[in-house]
């Protein structure tokens, strides 16, 4: 049987995950009451109808002050070892914020604090949801992602079956503007001649032909990335032994526009070849270069 449980932050796209699961064949239920998680499971397990054999369930802080008991019925599972996997959907605070301010709605916990504000509902989620991130199979950061690639993210970590269905997905960014909080692994590329000091390279992007072509004609570069091809090849197929689905892969350089894009490009490209699915997002490629 396969049986997903969702939970993470009010706002991280937890409806947009049940919603991709549902359209690869899974029964799914939102908002189920902690309380209840015992007992449908056992309905499940017991139930002679297929189409209850792969479901997924979203349980969360709407659920109330059951959440202990929660904790307490998955600890349980695992101690039985019931076939089970825990989704944590994750988002920055800053980005949670604008979310539901962009939708208007009101967080599930506002009535539980003082001041009824969004971030301070947020911070007492964090507190309730904590034990459950450390506890989870799975940790998808929304952060950055789009609805589309998150239903894309979902579908590969669960419908995949083969050793190459873990998701490789490489983030370029500018260490001037910060590392992105969900990488596993991070490329320094800013070891290698930047373009930027090139005055009809420095508008362009790692995208452009110019430039791709600028970085990769240093021997240099080419000894690099065949290096970091070397560690990855070797690398993800044991993280995905060790039943990661995702594999987020930052490559930053000083800007995030010139070199960590076109390695980035390259990287994905090599893996794609190879049959992997891989991802690319530019996250500053297009913030200004100064």
């Amino acid at each position: 049987m396969d049986f997903i449980i969702i939970t993470g932050f009010s706002g991280a796209g937890k409806t947009s995950a049940l919603h991709a699961l549902e359209d690869i064949g899974f029964y799914c239920v939102d908002n189920l009451p902690p309380s209840l998680l015992k007992t449908f499971y056992t309905l499940c397990e017991n139930s002679g109808d297929s189409t209850m054999k792969r479901v997924a369930v979203v349980i969360d802080v709407r659920g109330g002050n059951k959440l202990g008991d929660f904790y307490d019925d998955l600890c349980e599972f695992k101690n039985e070892r019931k076939a089970f996997s825990l989704l944590f959907l994750d988002a920055k605070q800053d980005v949670l914020v604008k979310r539901f301010k962009e939708t208007r709605r009101r967080h599930p916990l506002a009535d539980s604090v003082p001041d009824k504000s969004i971030e301070s509902a947020l911070m007492l989620e964090v507190s309730y949801l904590e034990p459950f991130k450390k506890m989870a199979d799975y940790i998808v950061d929304t952060t950055n992602v789009s609805v589309m690639l998150l239903k894309e993210r979902i579908t590969e970590i669960f419908l995949g079956s083969n050793e190459k269905c873990i998701l490789l997905s490489f983030v370029t960014f500018g260490f001037k503007h910060g590392v992105p909080n969900d990488c596993d692994i991070v490329v320094d590329t800013r070891c290698l001649p930047n373009p930027f000091y090139i005055p009809e390279l420095r508008d362009k992007t790692g995208l452009d032909s110019e430039v791709y072509d600028y970085v990769f004609s240093f021997e240099d570069t080419k000894i690099f990335v065949n290096k970091l091809i070397d560690f990855l090849d070797f690398s993800v197929p044991l993280y995905r032994k060790e039943g990661k689905a995702e594999l987020v892969v930052g490559v930053g350089c000083t800007g995030g526009h010139h070199r960590s894009v076109a390695i980035a490009e390259t990287l994905r490209n090599h893996f794609r070849e190879k049959g992997y699915k891989s991802s690319v997002f530019h996250r500053d490629m297009k913030k200004k270069a100064n």
